[in-house]
């Protein structure tokens, strides 16, 4: 039993924490409740502690001369780690959560029970700061209730701190499906919050050497049909704004105020002055001058959402001395596909690091780039933000499809300032549409109505559209769907799973029903989606 949190017991709860979420790995990525295959939180939480493993696994001997206690130093060097190998929106959100809890304990003197209270505290704080409009029922929901729980406790006993938080903890979580209907109609649990309270158990593990008991899901064999609406805020807004802001907190307070007056999807994430400005709005000028006035923005972006024609792809430029792409994406032929247009390529869902590294691998001073997966985009900008400490320029174009950077690296041009080449870069790929076929993966009720494991689905811009029993007939009919709103260049990615001919038989069709259409056929490679496609 351990009165006090010293740098062992930071070493051992990370250990702890890691081996409890390799064991439910499997379990948390079934908690997810859309019927495609990208149930990955459980991975991305084991991928994002596994590196804060690493990070502590550096000389703990040797502290650096900034103040802080050995178990100070521990917890940054966790924090740290979880940071640079952050996967996805939960490791992210992890990674925000371990960081307060290092700032507020860093120079603790000591670690007891008001003082693990005030960390967990702390974290609530962090996690909840990224989140313009926080969501009851998720992963937020469980760290505040742990939070309360542990001051509400009121003692130095750290033993008792920590299992009142991780109690609390496992009843919030078991609330999540209350606050959320997307999980009550799925009959699961929030999955982040699953892997928050394994956390925590683990830490009432070490500092008291019980092993807590596990709070259990819903079981899924029970659960009820699932309905779920990937999140792409409001279509009453036109643009996406994003820039990186030099600020003070005042100032980013005030900011924040102004630009959730101006539109939605507002999300603000800094680190020592450095903060990522994301917003939807009708009236870029306007929020672009709110950050003027809140301190210096830089590496702004705009994408523009409505539906028109992309610019005539032109010839792949040379790359200039000085800039680079980065591309995120999964398939052999996609990969040769952006490295014929001098893009570095980087395997699908990486770390934050994994990112990092590739950009400094280019050895350019601007950098743009293209995250593929809306999973992705959060560790592609705190990927941005750590190259900002290293002197590089890094603009992140949220893409969401390979086609959508297809479209965004074809109108690249060295004679632009590298400003205007991303805002160009970024109109393209909003200006491509997208869609996904593949097979449904669990019984789940869609928008396009009730599907079963084994049927085809296509998905338009992230939501089902189709529901089909054969491929080639559900490939052609969201092709039709996608061409009635207009386009004149349609382009197709095979899978690895696709059947031989499929693009020859889906280009077949487009040439006799839209003989004005364009058509461009790859391999892609790509797992678990036979075709992707795109339109402009």
């Amino acid at each position: 039993m351990l009165d006090t949190l010293d740098a062992a017991a930071v070493r051992r709860w990370c250990a702890s924490g890691l081996a409890a979420l390799q064991r439910h790995q499997g379990e948390i990525d079934e908690l997810n409740v859309y019927p495609v295959p990208d149930g990955d939180t459980g991975t991305n939480l084991v991928l994002t502690l596994t590196s804060a493993q690493q990070a502590l696994a550096m000389d703990l001997e040797t502290l650096p001369d900034d103040g802080h206690t050995p178990h100070g130093h521990a917890l940054r060097l966790m924090a740290r780690g979880a940071l640079l190998g952050a996967r996805g929106n939960s490791g992210v959100i992890l990674s925000q959560i371990l960081r307060g809890f290092a700032d507020a304990l860093a120079a603790a003197p000591a670690v007891r029970g008001r003082q693990l209270a005030a960390a967990l505290a702390d974290a609530t704080t962090a996690a909840y700061a990224a989140v313009a409009h926080p969501v009851e029922g998720t992963l937020l929901s469980v760290v505040a209730a742990a939070a309360r729980a542990a001051e509400g406790a009121d003692s130095d006993d750290l033993r008792a701190v920590a299992r009142a938080a991780a109690g609390e903890a496992a009843r919030a979580l078991a609330r999540t499906p209350e606050q959320l209907p997307a999980l009550a109609r799925a009959g699961v649990v929030d999955a982040g919050g699953r892997g928050l309270c394994l956390l925590l158990d683990a830490l009432v593990e070490v500092v008291t050497g019980e092993s807590p008991r596990q709070p259990a899901p819903a079981p899924p064999a029970v659960r009820a049909p699932a309905t779920a609406v990937r999140e792409t805020g409001s279509p009453a807004y036109a643009y996406e704004v994003q820039y990186l802001l030099d600020a003070t907190d005042e100032a980013v307070a005030r900011l924040r105020g102004e630009l959730d007056a101006l539109g939605d999807s507002l999300v603000i994430v800094g680190d020592a002055g450095t903060w990522n400005v994301h917003v939807h709005v009708n009236d870029v000028g306007a929020a672009v001058e709110a950050g003027v006035v809140a301190g210096r923005p830089h590496r702004i972006t705009v994408t523009r959402f409505a539906d028109q024609a992309a610019p005539a792809p032109s010839p792949p430029a040379a790359r200039p001395d000085g800039r680079a792409a980065v591309v995120v994406a999964t398939g052999a032929g996609i990969a040769e596909l952006f490295g014929a247009e001098g893009a570095t390529v980087v395997p699908a869902n990486p770390s934050t690091g994994e990112l990092l590294d590739a950009i400094r691998a280019t050895r350019a001073a601007r950098v743009v780039v293209l995250p593929n997966d809306p999973n992705t985009q959060s560790v592609a900008s705190a990927a941005a933000r750590e190259a900002h400490g290293l002197g590089v320029k890094v603009s992140v174009v949220p893409t969401r499809s390979p086609v959508q950077a297809l479209a965004a690296l074809a109108v690249r041009d060295p004679k632009r300032r590298f400003e205007d080449d991303v805002i160009a870069m970024a109109e393209a790929a909003g200006a491509c549409r997208y869609a996904e076929v593949c097979h449904a993966s669990r019984e789940a009720l869609t928008v396009a109505g009730p599907c079963r494991p084994g049927d085809v689905l296509a998905l338009v811009e992230g939501e089902v559209h189709l529901i089909g029993a054969d491929l080639l007939d559900t490939c052609t009919a969201v092709v039709d769907r996608m061409l009635g709103g207009g386009g004149e260049l349609v382009t197709l990615l095979c899978g690895a799973d696709a059947p031989a001919g499929l693009a020859d038989r889906v280009r077949e069709h487009v040439e006799r029903s839209w003989p004005f259409v364009e058509v461009q056929a790859y391999e892609g490679g790509q797992p678990h989606y036979p075709l992707l496609l795109g339109v402009e």
